[in-house]
C-alpha cells in the first residue's frame, strides 16, 4: 500500500465523494496483472493436485494457502515494514514473484506430464458422473455465502476502527480471524459442528445487540464481542461453504463462484453502502444473512433430498437479503440516525456526525463533529461563546500561541492550515489576514461552510478565507509548480489524530514543501495529540534534519470545551519560539533524543511509535 500511495494521492486531487474508481483504475495499472495471476494460483494448484493423486482431497491446500496469507499479514507490519525501505521491499517481491513463475512453470510441466502418464480409469469417471453436475442454485448459494463473509468481515473491520477505537494495526484483527475461518474449515470438517456454532450464534449476538446498543462501554471490550461475533459469523459461512463443496473436477468452478462472491461483498461495502446508508449498517445486515442461513439449515437438516434442502436455502437467502437491505434502505430514506446524532451522512471517508452538546443548557449549549470517534470541533451557540476558539484550539493551545503572538498579528496575516475539521482556526482571524484551508473530505468542508447551521466560524470572520479541496500535499505541489508561493506566517498540520496518519505529510519530501511555502520568519506549528501514536520523535528527526527550532507545547482540557492537545512548533528564527508567550507554556526539550530514523517517501512506520 506504501508503493502506490503517491500516486494515489494525486489521484486524489480532484476528489469527490466516491473517488473509488480512481483508486480501482490504479490498482489495476499497478498491481492488477500480477494480483490476477497470484490469486489463480489456489484453484491451479489443487486442480494439478488432484490431477496427480485422484484419490486425495485437494481442499486442504486451501487451508495452508490461508496460513500463508496470515503469515504474510503478521510479518508486513512488524518485521518487513519496520526494517526494510520501500525500495527495498519491491525488489525483494521482485525476486521473491520470479521464484513463483518458475516454481509454477515447473508445477505446470509435471501436471502436464501425469496427465500424459495416467489415462482415466473407469473408477475415476464414476467419481464425477453427469448426475453430479453442481445445480443453478448451489452456484448462487457459493456466491451468496461468501459474499455474506466478506461483507461482515469488511463491515466489523469498519465498525470497530472507525466507531470503536481509533488504534493502529486494529485492521489486522479481523483480517486475521477472517483467513483463520478459512484455515480451520478447510482443513476438516471437524473443526465446524453446526449445534455448536449454532449456540455460539445465539451468545454472539445478545453480546452484539448490547455492543450497538452500549457504545459507552469499554472499547476493549467492544472489539471482543464484535470478534467474537465476526468469528462465530465467518466460521458459520465458511463451513457451510465447505459442506457444499463439489468433486475435484468442479474445484476451479467453484473457487470462481466464491471469489464473486468474495468481490461481491467488497462493491456491497465499499460502493453501495457508502450511497445507501447513514452508518455502517451492512453489518447487522450481514448478522441478520447469516441467521436466515442457520434457520434455513436447521429447518431441513432431517430432509435427505440435497436438491430440494439447496434450493430451500437458496430461497430463504435471496428472500432475506431483498427484505434486509429493503428495510434499512427505507430506514436511511426516512432519515435514521444513530447514536443520537442530530445529523449524519456517509461517503468514502466514513461517517460524519454532529452531536448536540449540552443541549438542556442554553449557556453552554452547541454542536460538534465528529468522524467515528474523533472530535474534530466544537462550536458554541450563544452569542457572547460563539466565536469562542475550543477543543484543540484554545488560546492556550500551541496553534492559539503561535497565531496570537507572531510579530505579523493584526498586520495582514497569511495562514495555511492542513485539515479543516469546523474551521476554528477561523475565529483568529483579523481583517487584512488571508488564511488557506486545505481538506479532502468535501462532506467537512461542506459542514464548515454552514450546510444545516451547525457551524459558523468561517462565515463569522471579516477577512479573505479559502477552502482547497483535495490532497494537502498534492495541492501545495502544484500551487509552488505554478508559482503561487503562499509564504505562510503560519502554517498549521492538523491531520495526525486519527488511527491511520497520512504518513506522505510528514515525510522528508513533505517538509521540504512546507518549508519552501513557509515565509523566512514563518512558524510550521502541527497537532500531535493521538491516544496511540507519539509523533514527537517523527517531528523531532524532520527538525533536526532542516535544522529548525522545536518545541512542545501541552495543553489541558476544561469544562469550558479545552480539550487536552498537545502540539509542536517549529521555526528557522529561535527567536520566535523564545517570545516569553510561548516559551512560559513550553515544555523543555533540552535532553530529548530519538533513534527513529527520519522518515522520507521510502521509509516510514507506526510500529516504531506505538505509545
Amino acid at each position: 500500500h506504501h508503493i502506490i500511495l503517491p500516486k494515489l494521492t494525486s489521484l486524489l486531487e480532484g476528489v469527490s465523494k466516491y473517488p473509488v474508481w480512481d483508486i480501482f483504475k490504479l490498482l489495476m495499472a499497478c498491481v492488477g496483472v500480477p494480483y490476477f495471476l497470484l490469486s489463480t494460483n489456489s484453484p491451479l494448484t489443487q486442480a494439478w493436485f488432484s490431477r496427480a493423486l485422484p484419490g486425495r482431497s485437494p481442499y486442504w491446500l486451501y487451508a495452508l494457502s490461508n496460513i500463508g496469507s496470515l503469515l504474510g499479514l503478521l510479518a508486513y507490519p512488524f518485521l518487513i515494514e519496520p526494517n526494510l525501505t520501500l525500495k527495498a521491499q519491491g525488489w525483494a517481491w521482485t525476486v521473491g514473484y520470479a521464484l513463483f513463475v518458475l516454481l509454477a512453470a515447473y508445477g505446470a510441466i509435471r501436471s502436464t506430464r501425469d496427465q500424459v502418464k495416467a489415462p482415466e480409469t473407469p473408477k475415476a469417471a464414476e467419481k464425477s458422473p453427469a448426475s453430479a453436475k453442481p445445480s443453478l442454485q448451489l452456484h448462487v448459494l457459493w456466491i451468496l455465502l461468501s459474499a455474506i463473509a466478506s461483507t461482515i468481515f469488511l463491515a466489523t473491520t469498519s465498525q470497530i476502527t472507525q466507531e470503536v477505537a481509533a488504534i493502529p494495526f486494529l485492521w489486522v484483527l479481523p483480517l486475521s480471524i477472517y483467513l483463520l475461518s478459512f484455515i480451520l474449515t478447510y482443513s476438516d470438517e471437524r473443526w465446524y459442528n453446526r449445534k455448536l456454532f449454532g449456540a455460539l450464534m445465539v451468545l454472539a449476538s445478545i453480546g452484539f445487540a448490547w455492543a450497538l446498543a452500549d457504545t459507552h462501554a469499554h472499547f476493549i471490550v467492544l472489539i471482543a464481542v464484535y470478534a467474537f461475533m465476526l468469528f462465530v459469523s465467518v466460521m458459520i459461512c465458511n463451513g457451510e461453504t465447505y459442506r457444499l463443496r463439489p468433486e475435484p473436477a468442479y474445484l476451479t468452478r467453484f473457487y470462481l463462484m466464491t471469489s464473486i462472491g468474495g468481490a461481491l461483498g467488497g462493491v456491497a461495502v465499499n460502493l453501495i453502502a457508502p450511497y445507501i446508508f447513514k452508518g455502517y449498517w451492512e453489518l447487522p445486515i450481514s448478522v441478520g444473512l447469516t441467521w436466515a442461513l442457520l434457520l434455513a439449515i436447521f429447518m431441513t437438516r432431517n430432509s435427505v433430498n440435497r436438491a430440494l434442502r439447496i434450493r430451500f436455502i437458496h430461497n430463504v437467502l435471496v428472500g432475506a437479503t431483498v427484505l434486509l437491505v429493503g428495510a434499512f434502505g427505507l430506514y436511511a430514506l426516512a432519515g435514521g440516525k444513530e447514536n443520537g446524532a442530530v445529523f449524519e451522512e456517509r461517503n468514502f471517508y466514513g461517517v460524519i456526525r454532529v452531536k448536540e452538546v449540552n443541549p438542556t443548557d442554553p449557556l453552554w449549549h452547541g454542536f460538534n463533529l465528529a468522524h467515528g470517534v474523533t472530535i474534530h470541533g466544537l462550536q458554541f451557540t450563544a452569542p457572547d461563546k460563539r466565536l469562542w476558539p475550543t477543543t484543540y484550539y484554545v488560546e492556550q493551545s500551541g496553534i492559539g500561541l503561535a497565531l496570537r503572538n507572531h510579530p505579523k498579528r493584526g498586520h495582514g496575516m497569511r495562514v495555511g492550515v492542513l485539515g479543516l475539521g469546523i474551521g476554528t482556526l477561523a475565529a483568529y482571524i483579523q481583517p487584512g489576514d488571508r488564511y488557506r484551508f486545505y481538506e479532502i473530505n468535501p462532506l467537512v468542508v461542506d459542514l464548515a461552510d454552514g450546510a444545516g447551521g451547525y457551524f459558523s466560524f468561517l462565515k463569522d470572520h471579516q477577512a479573505e478565507s479559502t477552502v482547497v479541496l483535495g490532497d494537502a500535499r498534492i495541492s501545495l505541489e502544484r500551487e509552488l509548480a505554478a508559482g503561487q508561493n503562499q509564504s505562510f506566517d503560519v502554517l498549521a498540520l492538523d491531520v495526525f489524530s486519527s488511527d491511520a496518519i497520512p504518513a506522505h505529510l510528514v515525510t522528508k519530501e513533505a517538509f521540504a514543501i512546507y518549508l519552501n511555502d513557509l515565509a523566512p520568519d514563518g512558524i510550521l506549528a502541527a497537532h500531535i495529540s493521538n491516544r496511540h501514536l507519539d509523533l514527537l520523535p517523527v517531528f523531532w528527526q524532520q527538525a533536526q534534519y532542516y535544522k529548525l527550532n522545536i518545541t512542545l507545547i501541552e495543553t489541558e482540557g476544561d469544562d469550558k470545551g479545552a480539550s487536552p492537545s498537545n502540539w509542536v512548533l517549529l521555526a528557522r528564527d529561535p527567536a520566535l519560539l523564545n517570545l516569553p508567550a510561548i516559551a512560559d507554556h513550553a515544555v523543555s526539550l533540552k535532553n530529548y533524543s530519538t533513534r527513529i530514523p527520519l522518515w522520507t517517501d521510502d521509509f516510514s512506520n507506526l510500529f516504531q511509535i506505538l505509545k
